[in-house]
């Protein structure tokens, strides 16, 4: 199991935890101020490189990645503010959905760009 730390960007933990656990294949459980990942078979093991990889391109899909590092101390993942910023509320269409990609993992806040976006991955 695989704890992320998630006290500085708190608005956003319920969706990382969707987008991360969907792309690695492991069940989120969502704590307070954290979110755990635990394998769906007990014999496999989560990558936690995979996993820093994969809260790094989210963090970039908001525009945040500048501004919040991901650091790995053992089991526990934390992403902590590089400038102080503390993400206390996004904008209500940031919180409401968000459209992944399952070829790539893009994300976006609308369908109609998720459904075009998935489109370029069938022109041949």
């Amino acid at each position: 199991m695989i704890t992320v730390d998630c006290r500085e960007i708190e608005p956003i933990k319920s969706s990382l935890a969707v987008y991360v656990s969907d792309q690695i294949g492991a069940i989120p459980a969502l704590k307070f101020h954290e979110f755990v990942l635990a394998p769906i078979i007990d014999e496999e093991k989560i990558d936690e490189n995979e996993v820093i990889k994969l809260i790094k391109n989210f963090l970039d899909s908001i525009g945040e990645e500048k501004n919040f590092a991901v650091i790995q101390n053992n089991k526990i993942i934390s992403i902590v503010s590089i400038n102080g910023k503390v993400l206390r509320s996004l904008d209500p269409i940031s919180t409401d959905q968000f459209f992944s990609c399952m070829h790539c993992g893009f994300i976006t806040n609308y369908e109609s760009v998720h459904k075009n976006h998935e489109k370029i991955h069938y022109i041949v």
